[in-house]
């Protein structure tokens, strides 16, 4: 009934989501290597590339093109791929195991992990062995007592131990003792544990990059310290300037680590829920006074992940701060910038008003000029007029009379000139 309709083009993969990566029964014996390497995408497509010819070289199926997990049969050994965001996980499954755990595991010439190219840095290498209880091996005999952890998992259906050690050959060992368990239990139980310390190692990844940029930080904020106190005992622009460019600088290295360290602290948080979250479903109960995992990671790894959650708050209370106080100078400079353009203005209208003051001068004077020039020209007329015998008035008293009227005409002249010029202006 729903081939009538267009799709989603997402929705194949929403819901083979929740079918990804199921549990694969594992019957007891049996020993299991797994290894989590960190990849980027380039590395993630030259890995898939790998796995591929390696399956294909077995005569087993290779992943589909678009598959980020697969699962393949080698010889006696069962091989899954998974490929996350960050990392790529390999684990070899060695079933009907029957030596004794942790002993010298023999997969065969043509396969293991060294057959294949390694995708990335090696993070995560474990060796985890199922056995059936009863064998006298007992985890005191396996692990260091200073670092083992123990518990009942599954309703008391298996035990758990590790002290969460690398081994001589960089394997960190996990011992199952099997009391019941179905192989569907047994095999839900052994990813889940691959899975806790696959997460427990990526969500330490933040302690290194905490420790990194911890002094950094650190000089940020004596230097923050120094010009806030800078900004209370000098004065003057150059001064704000000064301070203003290095908050500037300050601000753009602690958001540069901050883009840098947010994912990986981001990650951490993330990584560390799934641990607990992968803890409380295998539903663990002590063991004769020995921690269990949880409790063990509580004491161990909570005081490193809250290191890098500090750091990652004291960066963002360093990023608020810096904010303020580059705004606070920042208004400063303004408010330095108004006051000298305020002196500027006060100067530029002293200078207009003297220039105003001169231009009235001039323009005083050049009405006397211009009425000068014209009484000088009129006492010519009066002059010639009175030789010609055609002007009865002598041309002195003539051009006397006619100094008033020339200053009166040029004087009105001047003033309409200056009223149509102030009309212009408005």
């Amino acid at each position: 009934m729903t081939n009538k309709f267009v799709p989603h083009h997402h929705r194949e993969a929403v819901l083979s989501e929740v079918h990804a990566r199921p549990f694969h029964s594992i019957a007891t014996p049996a020993r299991l290597r797994h290894y989590a390497f960190m990849t980027n995408a380039a590395q993630a497509a030259e890995d898939r590339k790998a796995f591929t010819l390696f399956c294909l070289f077995h005569s087993a199926p290779p992943p589909p093109i678009w598959a980020k997990h697969h699962r393949a049969t080698i010889g006696h050994a069962t091989i899954q791929w998974e490929q996350h965001t960050e990392f790529t996980t390999y684990t070899w499954d060695v079933s009907a195991y029957s030596a004794a755990p942790f002993d010298e595991l023999t997969m065969g010439d043509d396969v293991g992990m060294e057959k294949i190219p390694q995708p990335g840095p090696l993070l995560v290498a474990i060796d985890l062995s199922l056995s059936p209880a009863g064998t006298g091996t007992t985890a005191q005999t396996l692990f260091d007592p200073t670092s083992l952890a123990m518990a009942r998992v599954e309703r008391s259906g298996a035990v758990i131990a590790t002290d969460f050690r690398a081994d001589a050959k960089g394997f960190v060992r996990l011992f199952v003792e099997d009391h019941g368990l179905t192989p569907a239990r047994a095999g839900a139980l052994v990813q889940r544990l691959l899975e806790i310390e696959t997460y427990r190692m990526l969500a330490l990844l933040g302690l290194p990059e905490a420790q990194k940029i911890g002094p950094a930080v650190k000089s940020i904020e004596d230097t923050l310290i120094r010009i806030a106190r800078s900004m209370t005992e000098t004065e003057g622009l150059a001064a704000d300037h000064t301070l203003l460019n290095e908050l500037t600088l300050l601000a753009a290295t602690l958001e540069a680590d901050s883009a840098v360290s947010g994912y990986r602290f981001g990650a951490s948080r993330a990584y560390d829920s799934i641990v607990h979250q992968r803890l409380q479903t295998i539903g663990e109960e002590p063991v004769d006074g020995w921690p269990t995992f949880e409790a063990f990671l509580a004491r161990r790894v909570a005081p490193a992940l809250r290191t890098c959650m500090m750091l990652e708050e004291r960066q963002a209370n360093l990023s608020r701060k810096l904010t303020r106080a580059t705004n606070l100078l920042r208004t400063r400079v303004d408010v330095e910038i108004e006051r000298q353009n305020r002196d500027l203005l006060a100067s530029m209208n002293k200078r207009a008003r003297m220039q105003l003051r001169l231009q009235q001068t001039v323009e005083g004077l050049s009405v006397a000029a211009i009425s000068y020039y014209i009484v000088g020209l009129a006492g010519y007329v009066f002059k010639g007029a009175r030789e010609s015998g055609y002007f009865p008035i002598d041309a002195g008293v003539a051009t006397a009379l006619a100094v008033p009227l020339a200053i009166l005409a040029v004087a009105i002249v001047v003033a309409r000139i200056r009223r149509i010029h102030g009309k212009n202006d408005d």
